[in-house]
């Protein structure tokens, strides 16, 4: 009875799918056998009554955090990379909400998934990177809140008091325990922590995730049958998915070996990125950084990553340290087992 009420929680992203088996011929070939790429969707849709609380509906929503999760072969680690939603980027057309097909146009990346939903924004991905997503996650403002009390909060570490009247958050400085509404607040806001850029924005939210993956993976959840039924539960009613990930199994075939990753190979970065020549409010992929990065991730080469100095500008953000000419570039990033307090 469990199983059954869990695997009828998860939404099926039937269209997508089949709007990605349109354009079967033109997605990039996987190029390791094991390795999975799985991108992350938070929508910030305003649809239902939960989600209304954040803003109006006008009945589009965007990407409002998307994320390239690589799980390695061996599932020795995994590493995610941030997307910016005000990179620049060529977005192919795509199948409207209305059945009818938008033009292909250079635009900031969000517009992916407002013109085009998920699987727009798969398709976006594979052009910008020649990586092959094997499968994506959508979850939006409701979901992720749900998820993070059924953890009962999530603890960060604050290093100045946060009073921010538009993300509703008012905390001390030091270690917090931050509820859903909280951490949902946390990890959108932009006014009053940081520098305001979406680039520390983005910083943030990798440092809260890999809080996240520590209190997931904590004993006192997984091994914790009164706990872990409620996550479980939380989770699966917040995702939706391609069909493949869209049942119990399929989720437990994709995650059964990555409890044993340790956290110091579970890796966050936001892809080497810069202000956008035509307009200092976007972004543009510094290259050959960026490639090198994608070609790793192709290959399922390992991906290293070294804390930043916690000065660096926003338009150095992402970029690899150290020698250009090295084979193996040391990105700007943090792994799930670093703790800022420290």
């Amino acid at each position: 009875a469990v199983y059954t009420k869990l695997n009828g929680n998860i939404t099926a992203d039937e269209a997508a799918a089949a709007e990605l088996a349109r354009y079967e011929k033109e997605r990039p070939t996987a190029l390791v056998r094991g390795a999975q790429n799985v991108l992350v969707i938070g929508s910030d849709t305003r649809s239902g009554d939960a989600n209304a609380r954040y803003g109006r509906d006008d009945g589009t929503e965007r990407s409002d955090t998307t994320i390239l999760l690589h799980l390695s072969a061996g599932r020795d680690s995994a590493t995610a990379v941030s997307l910016p939603r005000d990179l620049m980027v060529d977005v192919p057309g795509c199948r409207r909400p209305d059945g009818q097909r938008s033009q292909p146009v250079f635009a900031q990346f969000n517009y992916a998934y407002e013109v085009g939903g998920s699987a727009c924004s798969v398709r976006t991905v594979e052009k910008l990177t020649g990586i092959r997503v094997d499968h994506h996650v959508v979850v939006d403002f409701q979901g992720f809140e749900k998820m993070v009390d059924a953890l009962d909060g999530v603890e960060v570490c604050l290093r100045e008091p946060v009073n921010d009247e538009a993300a509703r958050l008012e905390l001390p400085a030091g270690r917090v325990t931050l509820d859903g509404e909280q951490a949902l607040g946390y990890v959108r806001a932009r006014k009053s922590l940081g520098d305001g850029s979406d680039t520390d924005r983005m910083e943030r939210q990798q440092h809260f995730l890999g809080a996240l993956v520590n209190k997931v993976q904590s004993n006192d959840v997984l091994l914790n049958p009164v706990k872990l039924y409620p996550v479980l539960d939380a989770a699966t009613s917040s995702l939706t998915t391609d069909p493949d990930l869209a049942s119990l199994r399929g989720l437990y075939d994709l995650v059964r070996g990555l409890r044993d990753i340790p956290t110091e190979r579970v890796q966050f970065l936001t892809v080497p990125r810069e202000s956008y020549a035509g307009d200092a409010n976007r972004d543009q992929l510094v290259e050959p950084d960026a490639e090198k990065l994608f070609t790793r991730l192709r290959t399922d080469e390992p991906v290293a990553v070294a804390a930043g100095t916690g000065s660096q500008a926003p338009d150095d953000a992402g970029k690899p340290t150290g020698s250009g000419d090295s084979p193996e570039p040391t990105f700007s990033g943090n792994t799930a087992a670093e703790d800022i307090c420290e």
